[in-house]
């Protein structure tokens, strides 16, 4: 199979790190930088098409890594100096490839939901750790889908691929830009279907220790350092606390998210 070599900052790399670095880019080619082996896994799993697979060594591949380069003849092969390799990857010890491949965002009206749906929905989150982690946790629950409303980090930076350890390419993300558009697609589902909106604060009046929360449903998180907005608060039927005894009175978003997500799923066993 033909290697691509890129000795120098070219145009195809330029690409590549812009993969890596520009969501309006990702979002304008439909196109994601994914690094880290398990990762990639997953998402081969999936069966994303992958568009390049890149390295600095070819020719001291894994079995593992041949096999997926024979399974992708459409994809680009690109071999680059060690230290140009490094460049685009964050690891200290970069794995013996990145890959780059085509994703299709799902849109809200697209969404086909079960007749008891279990939602997650992420008020502009700041953070890619916490999201990677939540949408980790919403694919080991079994959520049926992930709802980002408003600006936030990108679903598709590298940073939480990585995070979400590839459980990204298992799950609905789904970005809705306005909260009028959330706010018109919720009201429809509490119609349809008679989902719950439940929002998450310390602050909270329900008690998750004295009220298990059951599908349909729909778990609100706030933004990590202002909470839920004002408008997405007032949508909620009510607001849950976990109630908790150390120093610190309130938990970290995606811990508390994660404690949440897992009550629903052992409610509905």
């Amino acid at each position: 199979m033909p290697i691509l070599t890129i000795s120098t900052e070219n145009a195809e790399f330029q690409i590549i790190q812009s993969l890596k670095t520009n969501r309006t880019k990702r979002h304008k080619l439909k196109e994601i930088f994914i690094e880290g082996i398990e990762s990639i896994k997953q998402a081969e799993q999936a069966g994303l098409e992958f568009t390049r697979i890149i390295t600095s060594e070819p020719d001291k591949l894994s079995t593992w890594s041949q096999n997926l380069i024979r399974k992708h003849r459409n994809s680009k092969i690109i071999r680059m100096p060690f230290d140009l390799y490094k460049s685009i990857c964050d690891r200290e010890e970069p794995s013996e490839i990145v890959v780059t491949a085509r994703v299709e965002p799902l849109e809200i009206h697209d969404l086909s939901l079960p007749s008891d749906p279990f939602l997650l929905v992420f008020d502009r989150p700041s953070d890619y750790g916490n999201l990677g982690s939540l949408i980790r946790s919403a694919n080991s629950f079994s959520v049926d889908a992930v709802l980002i409303v408003g600006h936030g980090v990108d679903v598709y930076d590298p940073k939480v691929i990585r995070s979400s350890l590839g459980s990204i390419f298992h799950s609905k993300i789904v970005p809705v830009p306005s909260m009028p558009e959330f706010e018109a697609w919720i009201s429809e589902q509490r119609r349809i279907i008679g989902v719950r909106l439940v929002g998450t604060d310390s602050t909270g009046d329900v008690s998750l220790l004295t009220h298990p929360l059951t599908k349909p449903i729909a778990i609100v998180l706030g933004n990590e350092a202002k909470g839920m907005s004002v408008a997405l608060k007032n949508l909620c039927d009510y607001v849950v606390s976990i109630p908790v005894s150390g120093a610190v009175n309130s938990l970290n978003v995606a811990s508390a998210g994660s404690i949440l997500l897992w009550d629903v799923y052992k409610n509905s066993r």
